[in-house]
Parts: C-alpha cells; sequence; structure tokens
C-alpha cells in the first residue's frame, strides 16, 4: 500500500482575527497527482503557502507532517531543502536572465563563491530535455513564451531535487496546445516519482489528470474524490465548490443587436521591438450595439496586440489603418483620446496593467475617469466613497468596504473592482481580454451575468478568451484570427471548437 507523503493536519490560519483556513486536513500519496479546486478566497493558495514556508511556522495552527516527519518550516528555503517546491500563478523568472540563469537563480553550480558555468550549461540543458524544451539554456526568458516559462519553471523545480510539487493554476496562461503538453509532463513526472498538487479552475484539466481531488469552501475541506472510486463528473464538482448545484454554466440571453458600433479596417501593427515584424496584418471586423462578439486564436495570434493598438495605440508601432464609431472615423492617439471616444480595454493582465494593488477599491474604481468625482481637480472623497459602494454592491464585489486594499482581493473580486473601474468610465464599447482568466466557475458566472446586462442597455462588447467553450456560450459571433491575421468570422450557429482549431490548423499549413 503506497504511504502518505504529506499529511497537514488542524491547519487553521487568520488574517486580521477572520479565518482562512479552519481545521484544514489534507493527505497525499506519495506518486500522485492530487487536485485541489474551490473558489476564489477558499482557502487554496493559503494553504499551499501554510506548506511551502510562504506563512511561516508561527503563524498558524496545526502540523504539517512531510515524509514521517515533523515539519516546522519558516521559509520557503527549508521547505524546498525537504523537496517541497511551489511554482505560483505569477511566474518567478527573470525576463533578462537567461535560461540556465534563472534554472539554478539561487540554487547555483559550484565552488567558494565561483560559479561553473560550463556545469550551469550541460545541467540545464539535460533539465530542459526533461520538460520537453529544446531551447538553448543561454536563450533569454524574455524572448520564449509563457507555455515554455511555465516549463522552465518545473525544470528549475527538478534542479532542486522536488519530491512534491506545487502549482498554482500553471495553465491560466496557456493555450489549448500547451496546457495538454504541461499535463503531459506531470504524467511523466508521476512516472517518475514525483508527486504534485494541482490547483486549477480549468476543472475538465483536473478531472483528466488528478488521481484524486479535494474540494475547499470557505476555508474548510467540503469532499475529497478519488478516481478509483469516485465520479470525476464536473456538474458535481462545481456543487461541492459552490455550494449549490449550477445547471446552466452561461446565463442565458435574448439579444438586441442593432447598427455597427465600431469598425476597424486594414489595421496593420508593427513589433515594438523587433523592426519588420507585423503583428496585425490587414485586420478588419465589427461589433454592433447590443453585442457580443469573439476573438479566437492560439497564443501569439495577435489577439492582445490588436485589442491594445486599437486603445489609444498603447501597443505597437507603425499603426495604421480605420478606425470608426457609430460610423464616423476617428483617430485615437491616446488612452485618454480612447476613453473620450467612450472606448474601454480591460486587460489579461489585471495585476500588472489593470489594477494598483497598493490602492484601495474605491481609487481604483475611480481611476478612470476622476473626473466623475472630482471638482476643480480636488477629488470628492465622500463622493468617491459612494459611487465605490455602489459598484460593490452592484456587482457583488465581496470585501470588508471600497477602502480595503485590492491587493487583499480574491482573484474574482479582483476582476470585478476592473469591470467596475471601466463600468465607471462608462464606455459604449468594452473590449474583454480574457475577462474571467485565473477564476472561479461561480465568479465567472456573475461576471457573464454582468457581460449580459451591458450589453442589454447597448452596449457593445469584443471578448478575447482562451477558453473555447466561454466564447462558444456568451458570443454573438466569433472571429477567429492566426499569425496577425483574421482568418474567418463564425456565427454562433457555425461555430464549435473542432471548427475552430480545424481554420487555425489549415491556415498554418497555408502559411507553411
Amino acid at each position: 500500500m503506497t504511504e502518505n507523503l504529506l499529511e497537514m493536519r488542524d491547519i487553521t490560519k487568520t488574517f486580521s482575527g477572520v479565518p482562512a483556513l479552519k481545521n484544514v486536513n489534507f493527505t497525499i500519496k506519495s506518486g500522485e497527482i492530487h487536485g485541489i479546486v474551490g473558489e476564489n478566497g477558499a482557502g487554496k493558495s493559503t494553504l499551499m503557502n501554510v506548506l511551502s514556508g510562504v506563512y511561516p511556522f508561527g503563524t498558524y495552527s496545526g502540523d504539517i507532517v512531510f515524509n514521517n516527519e515533523k515539519c516546522e518550516f519558516h521559509s520557503i528555503k527549508q521547505s524546498e531543502k525537504k523537496g517541497i517546491v511551489i511554482i505560483h500563478q505569477e511566474l518567478a523568472l527573470i525576463p533578462y536572465l537567461s535560461i540556465d540563469e534563472n534554472l539554478f537563480l539561487g540554487n547555483e553550480r559550484g565552488k567558494y563563491l565561483h560559479i561553473d558555468w560550463d556545469e550551469t550549461y550541460v545541467e540545464a540543458a539535460k533539465l530542459l530535455q526533461k520538460v520537453g524544451l529544446t531551447e538553448n539554456p543561454h536563450t533569454l526568458i524574455k524572448e520564449i513564451g509563457v507555455g515554455k516559462q511555465q516549463l522552465v519553471e518545473i525544470a528549475k523545480a527538478l534542479a532542486k531535487n522536488v519530491r512534491l510539487l506545487i502549482l498554482d493554476e500553471p495553465t491560466a496562461s496557456l493555450n489549448e496546445t500547451d496546457s495538454d503538453h504541461l499535463l503531459n509532463i506531470l504524467r511523466e513526472l508521476r512516472e517518475s516519482g514525483v508527486t504534485s498538487i494541482l490547483i486549477s479552475h480549468k476543472l475538465n484539466e483536473v478531472a483528466s489528470i488528478a488521481d484524486k481531488i479535494t474540494v475547499i469552501r470557505d476555508g474548510e475541506v467540503i469532499t475529497s474524490l478519488d478516481k478509483k472510486v469516485d465520479s470525476f463528473d464536473e456538474a458535481t464538482i462545481i456543487s461541492a465548490m459552490v455550494g449549490r448545484s449550477l445547471t446552466d454554466r452561461f446565463p442565458k440571453r435574448h439579444p438586441k443587436i442593432g447598427k455597427v458600433a465600431l469598425e476597424v479596417k486594414d489595421w496593420n501593427v508593427y513589433h515594438p521591438l523587433y523592426e519588420g515584424r507585423r503583428v496585425c496584418d490587414n485586420v478588419s471586423f465589427n461589433v454592433r450595439k447590443g453585442e457580443v462578439v469573439g476573438v479566437s486564436g492560439l497564443m501569439g495570434a495577435g489577439r492582445t496586440e490588436l485589442a491594445m493598438s486599437i486603445f489609444g495605440k498603447s501597443y505597437g508601432t507603425d499603426i495604421s489603418g480605420q478606425l470608426f464609431i457609430n460610423d464616423e472615423e476617428i483617430r485615437i492617439k491616446t488612452v485618454r483620446g480612447a476613453i473620450d471616444q467612450k472606448l474601454a480595454y480591460v486587460t489579461e493582465d489585471r495585476k500588472g496593467n489593470g489594477l494598483i494593488l497598493s490602492e484601495s477599491i474605491s481609487k481604483n474604481i475611480t481611476l478612470a475617469k476622476m473626473s466623475k468625482v472630482s471638482r476643480n481637480l480636488i477629488i470628492d472623497n465622500d463622493l468617491e466613497v459612494q459611487v465605490s459602494n455602489e459598484y460593490r454592491e452592484k456587482l457583488n464585489t465581496k470585501s470588508s468596504s471600497v477602502l480595503q486594499e485590492v491587493a487583499s482581493l480574491s482573484g474574482g473580486n479582483q476582476q470585478k473592482v476592473l469591470l467596475s473601474k471601466w463600468m465607471f468610465a462608462d464606455p459604449d464599447i468594452l473590449i474583454l481580454d480574457e475577462p474571467t482568466r485565473g477564476i472561479d466557475v461561480g465568479a465567472k458566472y456573475e461576471i457573464y451575468t454582468i457581460i449580459n446586462q451591458l450589453v442589454s442597455e447597448g452596449k457593445s462588447v469584443v471578448m478575447i478568451s482562451s477558453e473555447m467553450p466561454e466564447l462558444l456560450g456568451m458570443v454573438d459571433r466569433i472571429y477567429v484570427m492566426s499569425e496577425g491575421r483574421i482568418i474567418a468570422e463564425l456565427s454562433k450557429q457555425e461555430a464549435s471548437q473542432e471548427k475552430i482549431m480545424e481554420l487555425i490548423l489549415q491556415s498554418y499549413k497555408e502559411g507553411a
């Protein structure tokens, strides 16, 4: 019988007197892949931060027993020495260092303050081969995509002789192909004896790869499922996560589609660093009032570049083409100009570019249109709090008050603050870039409901998403992008996952 590699007993953790974990008991056997699922703020990442020493011994109560030894970790370094390595959702790689430098950062090869670069290169090449990467170890991190960066993180863990690998939302930023490759690496690691804990909101991926699944809700373990004896049906998992059945993943909408609100014609954008590299190639599309239009494509297709270049030329160089709002050609040169034209862009990177994490909810909500809460260039703090409370209630944002720091909110509630910010700016056209990335099914449903409400008011939504079921469930039309070009336009009735992938693969063959 396989022995327990890890036991976490009666783990309780509080923040400012509010319990985040309540007597959690969690066990994982050696050599298994164990999925942890739950809504944002359920306590999943908190539990793993306790385990890995991010929250040191003494800041929580309960016991950690790893490999039959009681452990009291005071730092990440201590847990890593035991073979416990955590890979956070926000990757901890330095973009201007090479792959091999990142792999052994803090774990250098050599003696007496001297780094052996030959050994570093050779060992890095071996590790890259293990995770299926063919890149030269001297390649800079900034020169490889997010999917490959995730594999570098796994190789970095292998360099530390990992026994228990914890991955927090490893596929949140990956397309389907890169996600499948990463999951296959986890299967191979399982065969070689590495135990893994996978935290993910992509329930289909967890169900496909996990041997067991633990569901956490409101800081407590609700249930643990074993693939050998229990059903991994998504409906069962969702019901345990949210405390109710969710029969329809996408709220119903009866569209009332009007005139064209935004039209883009022959739009060209060049890469800001690589001269001559065109990232948007003669792109033309439109969205009507009361309509949700989807943009589908694999990572690197140019979707985000297209959105940002339209939004006040916030990405790219040598931008050309025509932009029409309500049949009138306009020229937008800045983000402020885009906002003045009632255009909004909800970035995919809410923590990096969308929100000021160290500021309050109220400050973030009013940031894009401060003129609405100020007079004679002086902000009316009472009015700012008042309108922020209105959006907090409207979007059901869970927080102690609108004065709470955004950094302390769960991912789903941060996303609601980001949406509130742009709704407060009162746009007519919203470009939503991965609007539900890294958030749970319950919060997703709430955001879908908000989108439906916006278009019912006559607003127009362009929705970029890597989750094909999300696009198919929410949009009225879909544009398919590949290598910077629009290769197809499909009606809701025509669109399917198979059809979209077929079109993308066909475009690759034609471009080869």
